[in-house]
């Protein structure tokens, strides 16, 4: 994919990469979206210049700054698809390895200028800093670009996607892919265990609820089958689908569904209903292909986990995949897109930079990103890796039928789970939060620490790396 951006794409250092990208006369466009970038730029900087016939008119220059090459290239689409448009983009690339891309972007937003960001990326992980946060004053609400709050409702954005880029009321992102979470299983273990492998029985085997999936977890133990491969793989939907996040009132919240992974990381062990491994290890590759101490069932992820990770580690058990709509909603990962407020200055530029986000994320149109991004179509001739889109319109008229997943379209369930989703449970610490919170679920799962000690551990990790009192 180019999609999970850090977590597997292992970039060993900071890049900074500038390209200019030109293209000519006036832009007329819509816009559609895709978020979550992974794949890393190359370890190489590099500077390149390509440029359309001119027209007259001074050119608008949009300084563009992203942690993957993803959006730079949806650039080289975009001048394609708009032959009149009078921009040059200036992309600069800095990985978020060892945090590297937030400290440059903050301090590029402060200095403000000609050299300032004018449209800028944020992943998930991130991202409410920079659309609620202490850095979201620099955001430009999407309003104030010309893009309304009825272009969202007509692209069918998912709502998880639009609260997480608000504030106030106010959209200030908007992504271009969507990561909602479907259940992606092994349609032969499907068949062995519940006699069926198809989606809409088996969604009723592994949900709605956690008492279901663990009833599952039993059947499959039964045959010799792991339910899952590790703790991380059920971490995704309890923490997406909690009531609220890590901090509220300025105070660390444990949420009660959030609590009980404790409780069920601890059963997947104890009750060998998991192979006990962590996520992006060889292990948990290995699960994939089937080679793994047990075969597993399944793993919950979005369509990037399918196109961008498994796709790569299946093996022998490409085409034995199916997905099917999860035990809970919840959502993992993506990609937002802001605009820096200064554009809204000058007319030219909020113009240009209004139609290359409007294109992204909310263009439905068959030249629309999000068009070409669903059905793979990015290259003229050349079938690319399809993807789930943020907009439902988009991939109800797509073609998402996957070789790994048994010829399977995959719209048709992505399009509900992205529905049921929610964004309202983040908050910008949830990086440096969830790092320290799976160290101690795993200390009590494993039988290092108790459940009272881990809890207590938690808090006070929490509070001596980031100042946040308990509640």
């Amino acid at each position: 994919m180019k999609r999970f951006k850090r977590a597997f794409t292992g970039i060993s250092a900071l890049l900074v990469v500038t390209t200019a990208l030109t293209a000519c006369g006036n832009s007329n466009s819509n816009a559609n979206s895709n978020a979550n970038a992974s794949q890393s730029p190359d370890s190489t900087s590099s500077t390149n210049a390509t440029e359309a016939p001119k027209t007259s008119g001074e050119k608008v220059t949009i300084n563009l700054w992203s942690f993957t090459d993803e959006i730079p290239n949806m650039t080289k689409k975009y001048m394609e698809t708009h032959p009149d448009a009078n921009v040059e983009f200036k992309t600069t690339v800095i990985a978020t390895t060892d945090g590297a891309y937030q400290p440059a972007l903050d301090q590029a937003l402060a200095g403000g200028g000609k050299d300032a960001p004018d449209i800028y990326a944020a992943e998930a992980a991130f991202v409410l800093k920079y659309t609620q946060g202490d850095a979201s004053d620099y955001a430009a609400n999407y309003g104030d670009l010309g893009l309304s709050d009825q272009m969202v409702t007509d692209a069918g954005i998912a709502q998880y996607s639009v609260d997480i880029g608000s504030k106030d009321g106010q959209l200030k992102a908007l992504g271009y892919q969507a990561t909602g979470g479907g259940f992606i299983y092994r349609r032969s273990i499907a068949k062995d265990v519940f006699g069926t492998d198809d989606p809409a029985a088996i969604k009723n085997e592994v949900g709605p609820g956690w008492d279901k999936y663990f009833a599952a977890a039993d059947k499959l133990k039964a045959k010799g089958y792991a339910i899952v491969s590790g703790d991380g793989d059920i971490w995704h939907p309890i923490e997406n689908s909690s009531d609220q996040g890590w901090v509220v009132d300025g105070k660390l919240h444990i949420d009660p569904k959030r609590e009980q992974f404790l409780d069920f990381s601890k059963k997947l062990t104890d009750n060998g209903y998991s192979n006990g491994t962590q996520d992006w290890t060889e292990a948990w590759y290995a699960d994939m292909s089937g080679t793994g101490a047990k075969p597993v069932f399944g793993f919950f992820g979005p369509a990037w986990l399918i196109n961008y990770v498994m796709n790569g580690q299946v093996k022998d058990t490409n085409g034995d995949w199916a997905v099917t709509e999860p035990t809970t909603g919840f959502f993992w990962g993506g990609t937002w897109l802001l605009a820096n407020k200064d554009v809204t200055k000058d007319d030219a530029k909020k113009q240009a930079v209004a139609d290359f986000v409007k294109w992204v994320t909310l263009d439905t149109s068959d030249t629309g990103l999000q068009n070409y991004w669903a059905n793979g179509t990015m290259k003229e001739g050349e079938q690319g890796t399809k993807d789930s889109v943020a907009s439902s319109v988009v991939m109800s008229k797509s073609n998402g039928e996957v070789a790994l997943l048994g010829g399977q379209n995959m719209f048709e369930a992505f399009v509900p789970a992205n529905a049921n989703a929610t964004g309202k449970n983040l908050t910008q610490y949830d990086e440096s939060i969830n790092l320290i919170w799976r160290d101690q679920v795993r200390a009590y799962a494993s039988g290092s620490k108790s459940r009272e000690d881990a809890l207590k551990d938690f808090k006070q990790t929490v509070k001596d790396q980031l100042g946040i009192e308990s509640e």
